[in-house]
Parts: structure tokens; C-alpha cells; sequence
């Protein structure tokens, strides 16, 4: 039984490892998710593309708008009392650590509550983190498509009491996009100043 166990066990674990080589490097497989079988062997993790939302400004803003500067992408909301201010804290640091060279580099929230979060409440959360980070909301429909492209977690808990009384679940990653907005790589929540900072100034 205890050898059955470990073979079925090990079955398992060979299997989520394929399947999650497939999601995120499909086309090291030689597949691409919308047009079928390819040839084609880049090894780039799917993460990432063109977006349209608005900033804390009221501005419309996309992808292009930041062409040319390093971004680092948190995904988060502005009623979360843990992860995101500490993920938004080191960003900050990080980026005070870095001095001038800072310039390169954009500093992003997007809303993954679009119902609560609008212009003003990102306008007033931002502030708290210095005058580099720029909130990103839009509609539900926005969210979705921008989210989708990140691969990114998040869900909504049912509400107790009131409607607006909820919390939003979701994955505390920061993303590293290089100047073309193409993935570098990410980092996990738990991450020091000091660790972001030295990778940061690899690419500075």
C-alpha cells in the first residue's frame, strides 16, 4: 500500500509540474494558446501585454505611456490592511535606496477592486507611499483583461454586514517589466528593500 501511495504521489507531482511548464512557458512546447502547434521555441514566461485603465489622475493611460522605463507592478486595493502595505513599503525603500537611478524605473498599483477603488481613492492611498507610485483603476471589464494578462490571483469574499464590507484575496507578487514591458521576472511577497535593490541595479 505504502509503495502504491508513493508511486501515485509521485504520478501527481510529475503531472502539476508539466501542466504548469504548459501555462507558463507554453511555447517551449512548441504550443501557443490561440493559434495552436508551433514551431517556435522562445522559452518567455506569458506574463504581461498592452493595458488601458486610468490613473489616479483621471488620466487614460496604457502601457505606452510608460515606454522606455523600467516598472514595477503591484496588484492590490486600497481597503487591504496587510500585504499591500507592506509589498508597497518595500517598493518604496527600494526605490528611495536607489537615488537618482530611480528615474528609470516605474512604480504601479492596479486596482484589483475596481468597485471601490476609484480615482480618488487611489489619488488619496498613493500618497501615503511618496510621489513615484501611480494607482491604476478602470472598470471591472479593465481589471479583468489587465489581470488575465498578469496572470494574477484575486477574489472576492463574501460581503458580512454591509455591501461594501469585504475582502479581496489575492496573490502579493511584484512584477519586473524591462523598458519594452516585457517580463524580467517577480518577486514574492516577503521580499527585503535590499533584496529588490540589488537586482534593480543590475538593470540600472
Amino acid at each position: 500500500m505504502r509503495a502504491t501511495f508513493l508511486i501515485t504521489l509521485l504520478v501527481a507531482t510529475g503531472l502539476f509540474v508539466s501542466v504548469a511548464a504548459l501555462f507558463l512557458f507554453p511555447q517551449t512546447f512548441g504550443l501557443n494558446p490561440t493559434s495552436g502547434p508551433q514551431v517556435k521555441t522562445s522559452g518567455k514566461a506569458l506574463i504581461g501585454g498592452p493595458f488601458s485603465l486610468t490613473d489616479n489622475k483621471g488620466q487614460r493611460v496604457s502601457e505606452k505611456t510608460y515606454g522606455g522605463k523600467f516598472l514595477l507592478i503591484y496588484f492590490g486595493y486600497t481597503n487591504c490592511s496587510d500585504m499591500c502595505p507592506t509589498q508597497l513599503q518595500v517598493m518604496s525603500a527600494a526605490l528611495d535606496a536607489l537615488g537618482d537611478k530611480a528615474k528609470r524605473i516605474q512604480p504601479l498599483l492596479i486596482s484589483i477592486d475596481p468597485e471601490r477603488d476609484d480615482v480618488a481613492a487611489m489619488a488619496d492611498y498613493v500618497a501615503n507611499y511618496g510621489d513615484r507610485l501611480v494607482g491604476l483603476t478602470g472598470t471591472v471589464e479593465e481589471i479583468e483583461a489587465v489581470t488575465k494578462a498578469y496572470r494574477v490571483y484575486y477574489s472576492k469574499e463574501k460581503a458580512s454586514g454591509s455591501a461594501g464590507n469585504y475582502r479581496v484575496e489575492h496573490t502579493g507578487i511584484i512584477y519586473l517589466m524591462d523598458e519594452s514591458g516585457a517580463f524580467i521576472k517577480h518577486f514574492t511577497f516577503g521580499v527585503k528593500p535590499d533584496e529588490l535593490v540589488a537586482e534593480l541595479e543590475k538593470l540600472l
